[in-house]
């Protein structure tokens, strides 16, 4: 992947409070419609390495399932333990109504 590369995703369906993964090259993210606003995460638990789709997303909080962490999807941060470094998070631009871009960065 080349920093700054970009990619279209469908969001059809994807309502508040919904999550949705999605893949490019080997890069696993995780869109979250929070309140109308989507953002995207990487989709892995920085403390366990742990897929954060299988969580729950609860307002702008995403739940790590195996021990509980949870991460806010607006800007990565750790919010609770045992978590305490961030997840990646990514540039989201609408592209109508059922369309986003998604910019990969370092």
């Amino acid at each position: 992947m080349v920093a700054g590369e970009k990619f279209e995703v469908d969001i059809a369906g994807l309502q508040p409070g919904d999550t949705r993964e999605v893949h490019h090259e080997e890069l696993s993210i995780l869109l979250c419609n929070v309140a109308g606003e989507l953002y995207a995460v990487e989709n892995v638990c920085s403390h366990a390495q742990v897929p954060l789709s299988e969580g729950e997303l609860r307002g702008c909080e995403i739940e790590c399932i195996y021990h509980g962490a949870t991460f806010d999807v607006r800007s990565g941060a750790p919010l609770a333990p045992p978590a305490i470094r961030p997840i990646r998070t990514f540039k989201v631009e609408r592209q109508g109504d059922d369309r986003v871009c998604i910019e990969i960065d370092d």
